[in-house]
This record gives structure tokens, C-alpha cells and sequence, in this order.
């Protein structure tokens, strides 16, 4: 794929990330995702690709924009085929009550890259590039810990695990305490957790638990660029969730799937821009007279550039919906 698609991506999260801004607080989740979805879908027109959503708002029943399977892009003649994986504000929740960790999020691969994940729940295992060969799935927690603990120099208490905070946890919860280790909970936003457990400033080394599986694949493609470790095993919990899984081609649904099962090759990107404070990036920044500042992260799997994109943007100077 073109590289220069890489920076062009960028501008299409840091409009959702503006336009979802906006209700920072508001007590609206809905308003949020809406706002962020519009500029988003916005932003897409402009970019010459020939575009499939195959993760994004659900199906064309259940969203009018971003829906699985829509076209987007300007899709010329000459226009690169590519399958876009979409998270307009994972966080929807945060952005309303104000909360951290909420950020607007686009994937793009070449066509047939990314799996096709169903919306349903999905068992994770995220840690950086120093517990390749270290951590597994189908290990015992606490063993993964000893193990990863003796990867990275530490001693087990001094890990930090990051999982989302639900009742179904609770039992993972008790054994990873009883290690000694640490607990990082967190409300939602799992794609940002899974993220920062690449970075040694994060504070956080293990993520794991179940959370959503469109989410998973999405992580995956940041994970993979910055050379880390992503494990994942869908968990469907009633006959129509395999039957779902069945007709999308995934025949035995409680295989482990690795980092190269949901993100083939080597060609995909990754954006993300900050909605809301948090351990990747800062949030949006209204600086008043119209202008706002962003700050993004955008990463290449090919060649593992990692880049930090802090923008102040004239809203008086952007185009109409930025109006909105």
C-alpha cells in the first residue's frame, strides 16, 4: 500500500476524535458514537482507496454508516483494494461520563488481511515484544506470569496485569493476586490496554480476559507493528454465536488464534487518536477561538514506524461538518 496512506489515515481518526470531543461529559454515549461516526464516514470520501468495512458498526440493519461490508473511499480505477476495520471512539462510555482512555480508531490491510471477526466476546492475551516465547494461552495464569516475569527481569510481584472490570473476571482476578502480582482494572476501552502493554511507560506488562472480538483484531494490527504478542480465542455463548461463526467460515471456533491469523502479510496500518486522556496519548484539546489539539499515534506493520502526531486544527477552516 501506498505509505502516504498512513498520514491520511490519520486525519480520518482525528475527526471522529473532534466531532465525539464535543460531548465530552454529556451523559450521551449515543451522541458520542453518532458524532464520531458521521465525521468519520465524512473523512473516508476523501481518501482514494477502494474500500470494505469488515469490522465496523454492525450490519447494514443495525447502522446507516460504517456498516460491515459498506464501500467507501473514492474507489477509482487505480484506487488499492484494502479492508478497513473500524472503532469510531472505543470508549463511547468514557467520552460521556468524562472518563480516560477513550480513542477514535482505523485499521486498513489489503483485501482478505484482516479477519473477519464476529460481534461477540473474545479471549485476549496482549504483552510486548519481550514475552515472545514466554506467555501462552493455553498456559495456567500463573504460570504465564512466572514465565513472563523471568523474560522481562522482574520479580512476579512486580507485574502489572490489565483486564477489564466484570464479574466474569472475578475468578482470574483471585488468581492473579494470589501470585503477588498486580491488577490494573479498567471500565472499557481494550484497545488502548492491549496497546500500551508494548510500552515500558504504560506501567502495565499483561493484559488478559475476554472483551469484544472486532476490538481484538483491531489491537492485533497495532500489536503486530510494535513486535508484540497477541493470542486470542473466540468465545460464543449461544448456538446462534456458532452458527455466526460457521458462516463466516470459522470452523472450529476454540483454536487459538495468533497475531498472524488476524492480521496476514505485513502491509497493514494502524491510527489512533486520543478522545480522552490516557496511557497512549492525551485527549482532545479544546484551546478556545475554535481551535482544538490532537494528539495520534500511527503505526506501519511493514516497517514497524511508529510516529506521534500532535496537531492544532482551525475549525472555522475545515470543512462543513467539522461545523456540526
Amino acid at each position: 500500500m501506498d505509505r502516504n496512506l498512513t498520514l491520511n489515515l490519520v486525519r480520518v481518526t482525528e475527526v471522529a476524535a473532534i466531532q465525539s470531543a464535543k460531548f465530552l461529559g454529556r451523559g450521551d454515549k449515543n451522541a458520542v458514537d453518532e458524532a464520531a461516526v458521521e465525521g468519520m464516514r465524512e473523512m473516508f470520501d476523501d481518501l482514494d482507496i477502494d474500500g470494505i468495512v469488515v469490522i465496523g458498526e454492525g450490519e447494514m440493519d443495525e447502522a446507516p454508516m460504517l456498516y460491515i461490508g459498506e464501500q467507501i473511499g473514492k474507489a477509482g480505477e487505480n484506487s488499492v483494494k484494502v479492508d478497513i476495520a473500524v472503532d469510531p471512539v472505543d470508549g463511547t462510555e468514557l467520552v460521556a461520563k468524562g472518563l480516560e482512555n477513550a480513542i477514535a480508531v482505523v485499521a486498513v490491510a489489503p483485501r482478505g488481511d484482516l479477519f473477519h471477526a464476529p460481534d461477540m466476546y473474545m479471549h485476549k492475551l496482549a504483552a510486548g515484544p519481550k514475552a515472545k516465547d514466554a506467555v501462552h494461552m493455553d498456559l495456567p495464569i500463573e504460570v504465564n506470569l512466572r514465565r513472563l516475569a523471568k523474560a522481562l527481569n522482574k520479580e512476579v510481584s512486580e507485574l502489572t496485569v490489565s483486564m477489564l472490570d466484570r464479574p466474569r473476571h472475578a475468578e482470574l482476578i483471585r488468581r492473579v493476586r494470589a501470585t503477588g502480582a498486580r491488577i490494573k482494572l479498567f471500565r472499557a476501552g481494550d484497545i488502548a490496554a492491549a496497546i500500551a502493554t508494548c510500552y515500558k511507560d504504560s506501567g502495565v506488562d499483561l493484559l488478559i480476559g475476554s472483551g469484544g472480538a472486532p476490538e481484538g483484531v483491531i489491537a492485533a494490527v497495532a500489536i503486530k507493528a510494535l513486535g508484540g504478542v497477541f493470542q486470542a480465542r473466540l468465545d460464543p455463548h449461544t448456538e446462534e454465536e456458532i452458527r455466526r461463526c460457521k458462516e463466516m467460515g470459522i470452523e472450529d471456533v476454540d483454536r487459538i488464534l495468533e497475531i498472524s491469523d488476524l492480521v496476514k502479510g505485513e502491509d497493514a496500518l494502524f491510527a489512533a487518536t486520543g478522545v480522552t486522556d490516557g496511557d497512549l496519548m492525551p485527549g482532545v484539546v479544546n484551546l478556545g477561538n475554535n481551535r482544538v489539539r490532537t494528539s495520534s499515534l500511527v503505526l506501519r506493520v511493514q516497517t514497524g514506524t511508529a510516529r506521534k502526531i500532535e496537531a492544532v486544527h482551525i475549525l472555522t477552516r475545515k470543512p462543513e461538518y467539522f461545523q456540526k
